[in-house]
Formats: structure tokens, C-alpha cells, sequence
């Protein structure tokens, strides 16, 4: 019995210290602290970067019409063919515009043919007013015949120059018609790649109205990207940047360039009125809440290979600073300090405790910070712990 006594009392002491020093470690540790995590301030690379989406377009293109009305006689192109400056794209039926000129050339014919008559009417009346002029003096004709003689003559004279006026009129006109006619065989004002084709074979076509779009040549490098930058990222962004990129047909594939333009207007919003059934007294309210104003930021790239292609979607990085093997923390271990680069951190010390510690930054990616002057490197972080709860 005094055995099993003994053997009890030293069981219930062993388990008392073993309390007691449970007790005194939980103390040690702020309230709280098994639910919280910690993290190790460690080197990284960062970079900070302002994101965007955009769509790739040719730099520089061109929309070839059609100046000349009439049905397409011969499309000699296709989309996706090369074609060098000067090659012929399109034949136009120029019946219309032949016809047009004949007619134009059998005028100026006639024009001439009765310039001719009045020259040779002119020659006569000339040589009757001399006469007349002759038998005056000499007292031989009457003054009245001597003036409508000389009116003759000057009639003659106009209607002369009247008719050179008509004809440097449809000589004009004729060039105009020869034109016109040229516009029936549709050169390439560039070289390129055909991109789009609009029209076909026997289609008409009305140039009359406005200028009928046949097909569009590109070049398709350089590429421009247009990135669409929201309102609060566009203070970041500024021409000459670094940026890259990447498609989602090009997987890992980055291709690198610089801000070219940042475009100074938006584009417009659409009308909610022309939209929906909805009144816009519904409309507005929510319009005006869920708005985003997006500016436009251009980028030029190379592309030799091809991989580029227009309309393609983009993921933009506009690089606003770079550091390679830097001490950074994960955002969520520093809490606000009061400063645009200040934070507060709760730094876990050898001891055990909780230090709250005053923490410069740098450059931040949005997961991880840049940290410029508070920690070393290997120091925890106590990731939820509210500022103020050292102890």
C-alpha cells in the first residue's frame, strides 16, 4: 500500500511540472500565436511591372479600293499571297469608262472641226473688213457697211475662242477619262502580305458614293501591340519604357520592346440608350459604378519569323524596375506604416518573442516586397499577426 501511495504522488508531481512548464511556454508566445504562420525574409529577383491586356495589329497597312465603278472582271490575288509594289491586284470591266472616253475624244474631234470653220470664217470676214476699209477711203462704201464688217469680224474672233476654250474643257475632260480608265487596273501601292479580301470576282462594284474597300496589305513587321492600361496604372506607364509580352499561341515565348505612344484620349463609351430594352434611368446607375476608363498604349515589335499574327490577344508587362538577388518578403507579412515605403513588420526573435520592427521597401511584384533597410536576411516573419501585438 505505501508503495502504490508513493508511486501515485510521484506520478500526479511529474504531471504538475509537466502543466506548469506548458503554462509558462504559452505565455512566452503572444495569444494567438498557434494559429499564426511565419515566413523567412530571403533573396529573390523582382520586378515591378504594370500589366495589361492588348491585340496585335500591323504597323503599317494599307486599304486598297476601288476609284472606278464597275463589275470585277479578275482578282489576281488571294489572302495570305506576297505581293511587291506595282503588281497588278484587280481588273475592272473598263467597258463604262472606254465608252466615256471615245465619246470624249469623237468631241474634241468636232470641237476641232468646227474651230476650223470659224478660222476659215474669220479669214473671210477679215478680208471683207479690210475691203470695206479700202472703199471708205476712197468715199466709195458707207461708214454703216465698214462697221458691220468690222462687227463680223469680231464675232467671228469670239466665237474662235470659244470654241479653244471648249476644247482645252473636254482635253481636260479626256485626261479625266483616261484616268478613270487607268483606275480599272488596280496596282499595289506597297509591298506586303494580302491580309483581306472584301470583294469577288463578278461583283460590282459602285465607286460613285464612297471609295468600295477590295482588300487590305499589311506588313507584318513590325507588329504594334494595343494595350489597354486602366485609369489607376496609366501614371506608371510612360514612352520609352521596357515591356514584353507574351500570346497564348506562343506559350512561354516572350518578346520584348519598348512604349512607343501612349494614346492621350479613350475610346468612347458606347451608348447605353442604343442598347438593350432597358430605360436608361435603369442603366445608368450601374454604367456609371462598374465603369473602367482604359487608355491605349502602343508597342512596336519585330517579327521576322512570323509568329505574330493581327488581332492576336496579348498579356503586357510594363517594367517599371528590376533587382536581382534582393532581400523581399511575401506583401502579406508587412502591415501599413504610416509612409508610402514604410511598413511594419513582426519579426519572430531567437528568444521567442515578438518584435515589431520598422521596415523600408523597394520595388514590389504584388506577391513580394523589396526590403531596403529593417530585416536580414533568415529573420521570421509572423504572417497575421495585427500591428502592436509584441510583447
Amino acid at each position: 500500500m505505501r508503495r502504490s501511495s508513493l508511486t501515485r504522488r510521484v506520478v500526479l508531481c511529474g504531471f504538475g511540472l509537466l502543466t506548469l512548464g506548458t503554462l509558462i511556454a504559452w505565455k512566452a508566445l503572444p495569444a494567438g500565436d498557434d494559429s499564426l504562420n511565419t515566413v523567412s525574409v530571403t533573396r529573390h529577383d523582382i520586378e515591378s511591372s504594370v500589366t495589361a491586356l492588348g491585340t496585335l495589329q500591323p504597323r503599317r497597312y494599307v486599304d486598297v479600293g476601288a476609284q472606278a465603278s464597275g463589275q470585277i472582271r479578275k482578282l489576281h490575288v488571294e489572302v495570305g499571297d506576297q505581293v511587291k509594289e506595282g503588281q497588278l491586284l484587280v481588273e475592272i470591266d473598263p467597258s463604262t469608262q472606254q465608252a466615256k472616253l471615245d465619246a470624249g475624244r469623237f468631241s474634241i474631234d468636232n470641237l476641232k472641226a468646227q474651230l476650223a470653220e470659224q478660222q476659215a470664217q474669220y479669214q473671210l470676214a477679215e478680208h471683207k473688213y479690210k475691203r470695206q476699209r479700202n472703199l471708205a477711203a476712197g468715199g466709195a462704201t458707207r461708214e454703216e457697211d465698214v462697221q458691220s464688217a468690222q462687227a463680223e469680224l469680231k464675232v467671228t474672233q469670239a466665237r474662235i475662242d470659244m470654241y479653244r476654250a471648249q476644247i482645252r474643257q473636254a482635253q481636260a475632260n479626256l485626261r479625266s477619262d483616261e484616268a478613270e480608265l487607268g483606275y480599272t487596273r488596280i496596282y499595289a501601292p506597297m509591298a506586303g502580305t494580302v491580309v483581306a479580301v472584301d470583294a469577288r470576282e463578278g461583283q460590282t462594284l459602285n465607286a460613285q458614293q464612297q471609295t468600295p474597300l477590295i482588300l487590305r496589305i499589311a506588313k507584318l513587321s513590325p507588329m504594334t501591340v494595343w494595350a489597354q492600361v486602366s485609369e489607376a496604372d496609366i501614371s506608371h506607364v510612360k514612352p520609352g519604357m521596357s515591356a514584353y509580352f507574351t500570346t497564348l499561341a506562343g506559350g512561354k515565348r516572350r518578346w520584348t520592346s519598348t512604349v512607343r505612344q501612349i494614346l492621350p484620349v479613350p475610346p468612347k463609351p458606347l451608348d447605353q440608350s442604343s442598347q438593350g430594352s432597358g430605360s436608361p434611368a435603369s442603366t445608368s446607375g450601374s454604367s456609371a459604378s462598374s465603369k473602367v476608363v482604359l487608355y491605349t498604349v502602343l508597342l512596336d515589335v519585330d517579327n521576322p519569323d512570323n509568329a505574330l499574327m493581327a488581332e492576336m490577344t496579348t498579356q503586357v508587362f510594363f517594367v517599371a524596375g528590376r533587382a536581382s538577388k534582393v532581400l523581399t518578403v511575401p506583401v502579406a507579412a508587412l502591415n501599413e506604416g504610416g509612409g508610402d515605403n514604410l511598413r511594419i513588420a513582426q519579426v519572430l526573435t531567437t528568444q521567442g518573442k515578438v518584435e515589431q520592427r520598422q521596415v523600408r521597401t523597394g520595388l514590389s511584384d504584388r506577391l513580394r516586397v523589396q526590403v531596403l533597410d529593417g530585416l536580414d536576411e533568415g529573420e521570421r516573419l509572423l504572417i497575421g499577426a495585427p500591428a502592436g501585438s509584441g510583447g
